[in-house]
């Protein structure tokens, strides 16, 4: 059974349409990755999702319920684009706070979850207005983590953490789908999305543009070359495969390809080389693939 469908969802806030007929399935054991520039309504989907936010119009079911009743939500664990904690209260408080929300669900994961993200006793025992960013994210994701919820609706859910706790994190929701979970992430960081997620949608302006498998999304991700040659440069890179725009000046070449990038290496390979750049694409780039492409 699915997790959650959403089916035609949408969500106006007066004449200004937040989202437009967006439909999308989770299933058990699936991490869903939710791609869109800021503004584009994932968060108020996930809002709507949660039932924080009424729809307009369409229908949410989580575990087979239309309605966020005691038993669905207690399933849930959510991370908020922004992480507000109670300031007076010590990290320990708030996760026992937190844990208490959920008679039948107890934080069985909280030592474990510790661990991965390096909270120490000491950090447990200050306040969290004196806390970082970073220390109060990690506390965040453990009061969503700890009850070892069937659903987690994350939205932005590294931000602020280091590279390896953002490791960490990724293998604690590795293991939460080896283990039947059902994960919804919201993320600006490609690599991370690459890593761990199976499927994912891209949102524009409200609307689904296109919902995919990670093999999908690489096959049709535009990436950017740049190369300046020493000497004559290739005769007609423009034509080879793949190749959706070039700019010339001089030496330097910058190239976007879709797809395949081996011909155009190749094509590369037969020029007297000086610089060449091949960085990973960012998910602006990625967006603006998409919008040309579906326009």
């Amino acid at each position: 059974m699915d997790s959650i469908i959403v089916e035609n969802l949408t969500k106006k806030y007066g004449q200004v349409r937040a989202l437009h007929n967006v439909s999308f399935r989770l299933g058990a054991g699936e991490i869903f990755g939710y791609l869109g520039p800021n503004g584009a309504g994932k968060t108020t989907t996930l809002r709507v999702i949660l039932g924080l936010v009424h729809a307009s119009g369409g229908r949410v079911n989580i575990f087979g319920s239309e309605s966020m009743k005691p038993s669905v939500h207690e399933k849930i664990g959510y991370v908020p684009g922004e992480v507000r904690l109670y300031g007076n209260m010590t990290g320990r408080e708030v996760l026992h706070f937190y844990g208490g929300f959920r008679p039948h669900h107890p934080p069985i994961l909280q030592a474990q979850l510790l661990k991965a993200f390096d909270l120490s006793a000491g950090d447990l025992e200050r306040r969290v207005k004196f806390l970082s960013h970073g220390t109060r994210q990690k506390l965040g994701l453990i009061v969503a983590m700890q009850h070892d919820p069937d659903l987690l609706l994350l939205d932005e859910p590294t931000t602020g953490l280091d590279p390896l706790v953002q490791n960490s994190f990724r293998e604690q929701i590795l293991d939460f789908a080896r283990r039947g979970r059902s994960i919804l992430l919201s993320s600006h960081i490609l690599s991370e999305i690459e890593e761990i997620c199976d499927r994912i949608a891209i949102l524009r302006a409200g609307e689904i543009v296109t919902v995919e498998s990670i093999e999908q999304l690489r096959t049709n991700m535009i990436r950017r070359l740049q190369v300046r040659f020493r000497g004559q440069v290739p005769e007609n890179l423009a034509a080879v495969p793949g190749i959706t725009n070039l700019v010339t000046s001089g030496k330097d070449i910058t190239i976007w390809v879709r797809g395949d990038v081996n011909p155009l290496l190749r094509r590369i390979a037969t020029g007297d080389i000086e610089h060449f750049v091949f960085s990973e694409p960012d998910l602006e780039e990625i967006f603006l693939g998409y919008y040309h492409h579906s326009s």
